[in-house]
């Protein structure tokens, strides 16, 4: 009989091409994939790889068990989120994933709530930048911003929450600094891969040609909250902080709507419909921030 977990393993392998980078995603030592796979070479009779210097490559044999162990992995996942979906308990685990400052700078208060609300849900939040894939059960909801429907897997299931908006902000000290006739040269802070939008370069305000680069929208808020330049937020941030203000002559930009995203069977277990109703009404108070609607803080 072949072992589920030898076929886990082995896929890893395939996909990462190799054994180090398997044992990273799996989350186990290097001789843990080896043995798996060792062992599912010899249930089958076959080798799977070629060991070369260059990574793990298949052989033809391995080339058509990836094949069939993609299906049954689609098969596993399947049988998990139809399960998933019948358990109608309150008690359990519940993953949610959704950008960093999404969960540091606007819903962490309303995640509380709903734990104080709801004691008996174990509340897992993943806030990362990857986009969590939720047929392979990585996360129960997603919270993101999306910019075309259409771009979703038509699988997926949404509830669609208010537009997000963001403007071109700078410190308060800062700008009084220009207003008083400071020359120091202001920067546009940007995160290394988005670079400057085409939009933000209509204000009153113009920045040296050199940027400063930061990896991370939290770094990001710490450069601008130095003085060192203006950037690109969220309306929910800039709006927000008394310490921020907006760029004269700068108008707003739509970055996408924030939708609610569940999967499948997924959707229908209680502890997963109380969170998206929850967070429906939680995000629905919060519009008028997200659209750039409220005065700015201070």
């Amino acid at each position: 009989m072949i072992d589920w977990d030898d076929v886990r393993y082995f896929l890893a392998v395939a996909r990462a091409g190799s054994v180090r980078a398997a044992a990273g995603r799996l989350e186990v030592n290097h001789s843990t994939v080896l043995r798996r796979v060792a062992q599912l070479e010899e249930t089958l009779g076959a080798r799977m790889f070629e060991r070369l210097p260059s990574g793990y490559r298949l052989t033809p044999a391995g080339e058509e068990v990836l094949d069939l162990a993609g299906v049954m992995e689609a098969s596993s996942h399947q049988l998990e989120t139809r399960v998933f979906g019948r358990d109608q308990t309150v008690r359990g685990l519940l993953r949610v994933t959704l950008a960093p400052t999404l969960a540091t700078r606007l819903l962490m208060p309303d995640f509380a709530a709903f734990a104080q609300r709801h004691p008996e849900i174990e509340l897992d939040v993943a806030s990362s930048g990857d986009l969590a894939n939720l047929t392979n059960r990585d996360a129960d909801v997603a919270i993101r911003v999306v910019y075309d429907r259409k771009t979703l897997p038509v699988h997926l299931h949404g509830r669609k929450g208010p537009e997000v908006f963001g403007g071109v902000y700078l410190s308060r000290e800062r700008l009084a600094a220009l207003r008083a006739g400071a020359a120091d040269p202001l920067r546009w802070i940007v995160i290394s891969m988005h670079g400057v939008p085409d939009w933000a370069h209509a204000g009153e305000v113009r920045a040296a040609e050199i940027p400063f680069r930061v990896s991370d929208g939290e770094a990001q808020i710490a450069a601008v909250l130095q003085g060192l330049g203006m950037t690109t937020l969220p309306c929910f941030i800039g709006d927000a902080d008394p310490r921020l203000a907006r760029v004269p002559g700068t108008g707003l930009h739509m970055y996408g709507t924030l939708w609610l995203l569940t999967q499948g069977e997924t959707r229908k277990t209680k502890r997963v419909r109380l969170f998206t109703e929850f967070m429906s009404a939680s995000l629905a108070g919060h519009a008028p921030l997200l659209r750039g609607l409220l005065p700015e803080a201070g």
